[in-house]
């Protein structure tokens, strides 16, 4: 019999344990490989969650969360963290995913111990280093570093190609995150036993999410203003639910300007079942989140993007998403016109979705599997 071929996952976050946990879930029970998992807890509560969720148990936590952490920070204590551990285990390839600064020190430790790594979710460019701000130079890093590149598009092939990536190293695998999601959904769970918030779901939901770092200060202000603007004049017809992002900044603008406003709910950030429940019985999603523009379309739904770039522009292609920038006046109009113009809605919301089919773990686990 063939020896078992030893994978360790790596992850930090809880978009990173979302969209990897169908991977270790493939991995773990297929006798043709040894799966483990080690997590930096970059995020600590939320990747807690995801865990649960999917019933995963961490082999390795480095419990790296601390409060006013750096990016700096970060880097150096998953470095030395993840190293040590690699050594020690010795696996035959070592899987990071997306762009965070996990994945970047997660790759970067296993080149240090000339480790082959893998990178789901690889070839994904805005093409400006500051947008998304640190994640666009992760991932560029990362790809250096790759071995395999799991790419989930075909627009993420071309970027890599255009990188220097050799041909033979990529493989276009669709997104795990649908894989992830539509798990999740079909499961179920009443949102009223998540979600302490007086919301009328007999109204339109409005889902945003809105956290990143280039929208920190005045645009999260001007997002945050357009929005309560639009709660005020859709009253009769629209409620807003918000789970408000653990970091201060963004908790402290919120409360300011959308607290107190009757039909904007401000809740705290749900586990990934009552989420993905709530996206799906959402009216639209307006959203900075770069796993939410895949996810949405995946249930129907139109995602306005509140960034001036995108690392995933199929979905514009497609046109399931659309680039509203954090200005004021653009994010209301764009916000408005899906409220008001049913033909707009429609066409978004019956696109089809470009990441994939649900199966992206079983391509990536089968890849592994004839590569190694």
């Amino acid at each position: 019999m063939q020896a078992q071929k030893k994978i360790l996952l790596v992850f930090g976050t809880r978009p990173e344990a979302i969209k990897m946990a169908p991977l270790v879930k493939a991995l773990q029970n297929d006798a043709r490989f040894l799966a483990k998992v080690a997590v930096t807890a970059q995020h600590r509560e939320m990747l807690d969650q995801v865990l649960e969720c999917f019933d995963i148990n961490a082999d390795y936590d480095l419990n790296m969360m601390r409060h006013g952490q750096t990016l700096s920070d970060i880097t150096g204590r998953a470095l030395r963290g993840l190293q040590e551990i690699i050594a020690a285990e010795k696996p035959d390839v070592v899987l990071v995913h997306g762009d965070t600064t996990t994945t970047f020190a997660g790759a970067l430790a296993a080149f240090y111990e000339q480790i082959p790594v893998g990178h789901v979710e690889a070839g994904l460019r805005t093409g400006d280093k500051y947008a998304p701000y640190p994640e666009e130079i992760n991932r560029r890093l990362t790809g250096v570093l790759a071995d395999y590149h799991f790419a989930p598009t075909e627009t993420a092939r071309q970027n890599l190609l255009a990188s220097g990536v050799a041909d033979a190293n990529i493989f276009v695998t669709g997104n795990t995150v649908i894989d992830a999601l539509l798990q999740t959904v079909a499961a179920g769970c009443e949102l009223a036993e998540y979600i302490d918030a007086p919301v009328d779901w007999s109204k339109r939901i409005l889902l945003l999410t809105c956290h990143r770092r280039e929208n920190w200060g005045r645009p999260m202000r001007e997002i945050f203003g357009a929005v309560r603007r639009l709660a005020a004049e859709f009253a009769g017809d629209l409620e807003v639910v918000c789970p408000v992002h653990k970091n201060p900044l963004v908790r402290e603008l919120a409360a300011e300007i959308l607290g107190g406003v009757p039909n904007v709910h401000l809740i705290e950030p749900l586990e990934y079942r009552p989420f993905s429940q709530l996206m799906s019985r959402a009216y639209l999603v307006v959203t900075d989140s770069g796993g939410m523009q895949e996810e949405a379309p995946a249930l129907g739904k139109p995602v306005l993007v509140l960034r001036e770039v995108t690392e995933r522009p199929e979905a514009i292609a497609a046109g399931t998403a659309r680039l509203i920038g954090n200005k004021g006046e653009p994010v209301y109009q764009g916000i408005r016109e899906l409220l008001t113009d049913d033909a707009v809605y429609q066409a978004m919301a019956h696109a089809a979705n470009p990441y994939g089919d649900g199966r992206a773990a079983e391509r990536i686990r089968d890849i592994l599997a004839s590569r190694l």
